[in-house]
């Protein structure tokens, strides 16, 4: 019973996490967004004290259930392990003590000294966050669009197509070379990634040898079949010596589904280790066909073991349970050049990430954010300093005032909540304007794409040229002759003090490659 439930409860949090980190639309994050949060490092990083002591409770109690119910990489490591039908594939292994207390170590090192994103490339949900996000995502997407050409065929628009690209070659890399290796160590050793490498395992480990309930080998019901052993996909039970890693165990209960003669029990250690001695010790009477006194007629260890475990696991199943983007594009029948990103002297953060120094310290590159943008202007950087870190470009789009998705999402508080007003009067940077890849500069034609779009109406056009002047809706030249509209050339001036960095003047530039108007960003934003 405890393996069926757990393997539910698992594959339900598996499932629903995975289409949280893969849902575009904003759907999924207002009835799962709290499954994000209570993940372990997000918790840390976000010094979410509820999460924390829930897990550190949920630990000290059921042991490492954390680790085969509730954190989604380990999960697809017993997927994996389960693909590969072979019974008795395990055997015990002794515990790399010193490198796991090493990675341990140094991830408090690294995490004391704001470098998050650096435990992020080993944190189990940052980990599995990327391969979903980066490797994942676009299948997602492309099956979307699927659906959205068949069902406007029937003249249905229940589903709408998303472009598909790719966002970082460098973080794809890491994230295909992530799935691979612990694909590859769950196929052959199991929970060989949770119990050798992740700091997460490794603390909750600690956590779990003094945890109240417990797996429990009873030596002299024991046949010594090994087969116990041969299946713990943790290869922590030691059955020549009737022993169990406890820092290990992540209670699957694949174990007691494998005994066959009762000699393991899950529940409180003392109250199974009486039993079993009281058992043992009416067993080895000759004669007797049944205990003699009324405390060995009680037995009531395991039945209560197990009851406190299937009245927790029910109490965390109920918990468990509890328009389409404008795009713009260009017209007409000639091929468009693609634009480029300019170089910007100061990065561009998020909107709600209130200064780099910020995102950087609390963003763990779980990629959520990046794949949860409708407006495709979130991408992971590929600088060495803040390596898949989510930044702002605007070549495939603008960020939207009204949209405040990124930080709705974010579980470690790298980009903290923000309303729309809010959102409205934050600074992020400031446009600036580049008079040699301006069009009616370089090209002599009119243009005013950005004082159009702009929708703060930080930007005024202004006359090119010397001697022009406005006389109610006519522009006088010098000698005061009308100018007609097609002749009339103006050139944009970006109020700073108005300018919310969006990036609409830099996306809808018609400049190619680069455009004439680009955001620089701001390392602490502003208010207006």
């Amino acid at each position: 019973m405890l393996r069926k439930v757990r393997i539910t409860l698992a594959l339900i949090f598996w499932v629903l996490i995975t289409w949280l980190l893969l849902d575009f639309t904003g759907t999924a994050h207002v009835y799962l967004g709290w499954m994000a949060k209570i993940q372990f490092l997000p918790a840390l990083v976000a010094m979410n004290i509820g999460a924390l002591l829930f897990l550190v409770a949920l630990t000290l109690l059921f042991g490492r259930i954390y680790c085969s119910i509730i954190c989604p990489l380990g999960v697809m490591q017993d997927v994996i392990a389960w693909f590969r039908k072979k019974k008795n594939k395990y055997s015990y292994s002794e515990e790399k003590g010193i490198l796991r207390a090493a990675i341990l170590a140094l991830t408090g090192f690294l995490l004391a000294t704001n470098l998050a994103w650096v435990v992020g490339l080993i944190a189990p949900y940052s980990t599995y966050g990327r391969i979903v996000g980066t490797v994942f995502s676009p299948l997602y997407k492309l099956a979307n669009n699927g659906l959205a050409m068949i069902a406007e065929h029937f003249g249905s628009y229940a589903f709408y197509e998303v472009d598909v690209w790719m966002k970082s070659l460098p973080a794809l890399l890491v994230a295909v070379a992530a799935w691979i290796i612990i694909g590859v160590l769950a196929w052959r050793g199991g929970r060989t990634w949770c119990n050798t490498i992740c700091p997460v395992g490794t603390f909750l480990g600690i956590l779990s040898r003094h945890s109240r309930l417990k797996m429990v080998i009873n030596a002299d019901a024991c046949k010594n079949c090994r087969k116990c052993e041969r299946n713990c996909k943790s290869a922590c039970i030691d059955l020549k010596n009737h022993t169990i890693d406890y820092s290990r165990c992540v209670v699957c209960g694949d174990c007691l589904e494998e005994c066959k003669f009762g000699a393991l029990s899950f529940g409180y250690k003392p109250m199974i280790d009486k039993e079993n001695i009281i058992y043992n010790n009416w067993k080895k009477k000759q004669g007797s066909e049944e205990p003699k006194t009324d405390e060995e007629l009680k037995n009531p260890a395991i039945d209560e073991g197990r009851r406190s475990v299937l009245t927790g696991v029910a109490l965390l199943a109920g918990t468990s349970l509890v328009k389409a983007q404008e795009k713009t594009t260009d017209g007409g029948l000639a091929e468009i050049e693609d634009k480029k990103k300019p170089k910007r002297d100061k990065l561009i953060t998020p909107p709600g990430s209130i200064s780099i120094r910020n995102l950087s310290e609390h963003c763990t590159s779980c990629q959520l954010c990046i794949n949860s943008c409708p407006n495709d202007v979130l991408r992971p950087s590929n600088s060495l300093d803040r390596f898949m870190q989510p930044e702002v470009s605007f070549e495939r789009g603008y960020c939207r005032p009204e949209c405040t998705r990124c930080s709705d999402v974010c579980p470690t508080g790298a980009i903290k909540p923000i309303t729309v007003e809010q959102r409205t009067a934050t600074q992020v940077g400031h446009a600036v304007w580049l008079k040699d890849n301006c069009v009616p500069v370089a090209d002599g034609i009119p243009c005013g794409n950005c004082a159009r779009h702009c929708p703060a109406g930080a930007i005024q056009m202004v006359p090119l040229q010397a001697g022009v002047h406005q006389d109610g809706r006519r522009w006088l030249d010098a000698d005061n002759q009308e100018i007609p509209r097609e002749r009339l050339l103006l050139i944009p001036v970006v109020n700073e003090e108005k300018c919310i960095g969006c990036g609409a003047c830099e996306n809808l530039c018609p400049s190619r490659p680069f455009s004439a108007i680009y955001v620089e960003g701001h390392e602490v934003h502003r208010e207006i």
